[in-house]
This record gives C-alpha cells, sequence and structure tokens, in this order.
C-alpha cells in the first residue's frame, strides 16, 4: 500500500463530516416531526408512512449494494459513484424545501431516492477504509470518521435552530441548508482521496451481474473461512435494527411522548452529537488497546439501558440524560462495527465485504424502522421503546459467541 498522508485520511472523514446533515437534520431531527405537522396534517399513519418508505429504500439497497460494490471494485471506481450518490442526496434534500401541505406522497419520494443514495454514499465511503489505514489503526481512524460525523451533525444542528427560530414557518429552510451543507462539505474528500485500487478487467462475455453471482458463490465456498464474519453481521444486524429505529424515531418521541417543542429537539441532538464525538473517538483508542468486542459490549449495554429508560422517562431534563448516554453508545457501536469489517476484509476485495456490510446494515435498518413504526401505530411509543431494547440484547447475545481479535496483533 502506498503512503497514506494524514490530509488523505482528512479527506475520508470530511464524507462522514457531510452526511452526518442528512441522518441528522431530515432523517432524525426534522424531517418527521415536520412530515407529520407539515405535510400529512398530523395523519395517525404518519409514522408508517415514513418507517415503511424508509424501509423500503433500504431495501432497494440492500439488494443492490453487493453489486455496487463489486462493480466498483472491478472498475475502480469507488470515488466516481461516491460523488454520484453525494450529488443525488444532497439534490433530493434540498428538494424537500418546496414541499406544500398535502404532497404527502412527493415528500415521501424525495425521502426514498436521498436516503437510498445517502446510505450507498456510506457504503462506498467506508469501502475506502482497507485502503488507508492498518490493523494497529483501524479502530482510530473509523473513529475519527465518526467523531468528525458527530460534528458535522452538530453543526447542521445549530443551522437548522438559526433557522427555525428566524421566524415562524421556516422548517422547511432546513431542508435546503441541509442539501447545500452535504454537498459543500463532501468536496475535500473528493479532492483529497485516492483511489488505490486497480481496475479489474471482466472476462470475455461477462456481465457485471455474472461477476456478482460469482463472487457469491465464491463467498459461499469460502464460508468456512468467514464463518466469524458472517456471525458478526448477525449479531449487527440485530443492534442496527434497534439503533436504526431509535434514530428514525427519536424526535418521533420527543414530540409525541415527552411534549418537546422542535427548539428543545434541536437542543437534545446537540447534546446527543456531543456525546457521540466522545464515544466515538474515546472507544476508538480503546478498541485498538483491547480489540473491538469490549468496546461493543459496553455499547450494547448502554443501548440496552438507554431504551428501558427511555419507556419510563417523563420529563424533558431525564431525556436530556438519555440522549447523553444514546450519544456515547451510539458512537461506540458504528465506529468499532465498521473497524470490525475492514479487519476481517481480504486485501483487494474492500468494495465486495463492505457491500455486505451495506447489505446487513440496510437490511436493520428495513427490519427496525418498519417493525418500531407500525409498532407505534398499533400500541404507542412506549412500548414501542421497550421491544426496541429486545434488538440490542439479541445482538449482544450473538456478539457474546463471536471471537474476534483482542488486539491488533491478532488479525
Amino acid at each position: 500500500m502506498s503512503t497514506v498522508k494524514r490530509r488523505e485520511i482528512f479527506g475520508w472523514c470530511c464524507f462522514d463530516f457531510a452526511n452526518s446533515a442528512f441522518t441528522t437534520i431530515v432523517i432524525t431531527v426534522v424531517g418527521l416531526p415536520y412530515f407529520k405537522g407539515a405535510v400529512a396534517g398530523g395523519a395517525n399513519a404518519a409514522e408508517s408512512w415514513w418507517g415503511t418508505t424508509l424501509a423500503f429504500s433500504q431495501v432497494c439497497v440492500l439488494l443492490l449494494a453487493p453489486i455496487i460494490g463489486v462493480v466498483a471494485d472491478v472498475h475502480a471506481h469507488k470515488k466516481r459513484y461516491l460523488a454520484v450518490t453525494a450529488i443525488v442526496c444532497s439534490v433530493a434534500t434540498a428538494l424537500m424545501c418546496g414541499i406544500d401541505e398535502g404532497q404527502v406522497w412527493l415528500m415521501l419520494g424525495l425521502l426514498l431516492v436521498g436516503n437510498f443514495a445517502f446510505s450507498t454514499s456510506e457504503n462506498i465511503c467506508s469501502a475506502f477504509l482497507p485502503e488507508i489505514s492498518t490493523p494497529k489503526n483501524v479502530g482510530r481512524i473509523s473513529g475519527y470518521g465518526w467523531s468528525f460525523g458527530y460534528l458535522g451533525g452538530l453543526l447542521s444542528l445549530v443551522i437548522a435552530l438559526a433557522i427555525i427560530q428566524s421566524g415562524d414557518g421556516r422548517a422547511q429552510w432546513t431542508f435546503l441548508a441541509t442539501g447545500l451543507f452535504f454537498f459543500g462539505a463532501s468536496l475535500p474528500t473528493l479532492l483529497l482521496l485516492k483511489e488505490r485500487a486497480k481496475p479489474r478487467p471482466l472476462q470475455p462475455g461477462q456481465t457485471y451481474r455474472q461477476l456478482a453471482w460469482k463472487q457469491f458463490a465464491d463467498m459461499r465456498r469460502e464460508l468456512p473461512q468467514h464463518r466469524k464474519l458472517l456471525t458478526f453481521f448477525g449479531a449487527m444486524t440485530c443492534y442496527l435494527a434497534g439503533l436504526m429505529a431509535v434514530v428514525g424515531f427519536a424526535a418521533g418521541y420527543a414530540t409525541e411522548v415527552i411534549g418537546m417543542e422542535q427548539s428543545q429537539i434541536i437542543g437534545l441532538f446537540i447534546v446527543l452529537q456531543l456525546a457521540g464525538v466522545a464515544g466515538a473517538f474515546g472507544f476508538g483508542f480503546l478498541q485498538d488497546k483491547t480489540g473491538p468486542k469490549p468496546p461493543l459490549i459496553v455499547a450494547l449495554i448502554i443501548w440496552i439501558a438507554a431504551c428501558l429508560w427511555a419507556a419510563v422517562c417523563d420529563s424533558v431534563q431525564e431525556f436530556y440524560a438519555i440522549g447523553v448516554l444514546a450519544g456515547i453508545g451510539m458512537g461506540s457501536l458504528q465506529s468499532a462495527s465498521r473497524a470490525v469489517v475492514s479487519t476481517l476484509t481480504p486485501a483487494g476485495r474492500s468494495g465486495e465485504f463492505f457491500g455486505y456490510w451495506g447489505f446487513f446494515a440496510k437490511l436493520a435498518a428495513v427490519i427496525g424502522m418498519f417493525v418500531f413504526g407500525n409498532l407505534v401505530s398499533l400500541t404507542d411509543y412506549r412500548i414501542a421503546i421497550t421491544i426496541n431494547a429486545g434488538f440490542f440484547l439479541v445482538g449482544l447475545l450473538i456478539l457474546l459467541t463471536v471471537k474476534l481479535p483482542q488486539s491488533h496483533s491478532e488479525t
């Protein structure tokens, strides 16, 4: 591997900084309350529509991510794909600014396109991690990325708060600001990150679909070698289902159950982002000392406690404390998961294996958001968040059976 300069690692981290604006503003904080109140007219089924749309967008990613990963590896064009998906997500997000009351399906359509592009770009960007890291520093570099991501989410929240407090009816302008933020903040990635992979030509008469299926067949034959990674993906699918449900419905929970106003919700997520920076950064260093398993176990215990506490929470102040706990757990959970996949990925197949990572991560999002959204519609938020703790518990139990490297010397 050629020498990786600090500016290139900085450029890679900038994409986490950029795309966090989308997931923070559109998916987590402003999107659902704005959709239900200003677009859907307070319809009781709004949460179900929102969750089902997010789940369907993840189904599309789930089906296409491995093939996109194969094509990116063969062509060595990950960077080009990253640019296209960033632009599509930015434009779809900015267009949400023009949505009027009653245009439910237009809003949901833009959400579908935007979230598909966001999730695909997340996979592609993560596929660069094995190229810019070593087993000795993968935990730190992954942690740097997530820390940058939380800082990006924090800055986007400050911008959104300033827009909302500038006058009545300004919430929709946060979508335009977020689209511009995503595009502008991703430019350092596209300028500084290098494409180190080498093109691999197709065999005569071979199509990308055939190559993808061939690599799926190779993967099945290699299962005895990759059984550890496959079991880890099973654990990851369970606990990310719980995490993605919280990401998609936290603002709705704060509004409907705790009675928080939009400005209070943004304040809550500012606190959460700061806690997330500390969690991703601190646990990244811990992972390089202990291996990924201990930080993951701690993070899952934190999340189980946060869900159960939220189910009985009654005050704004208490919910803020839960936000701090959740932020710490979120930073560790996401950073360590990505680093595990990077550590277990064979050389030259990062696009493919992070396509699998994307497959299972998006499967988790489909399950988590669909289940949580429909549980809210059928029961209530408190019952839904209590059941959601079960995803983290099952993930923890599976993780305990997986033997992961204890330190960088055991890769």
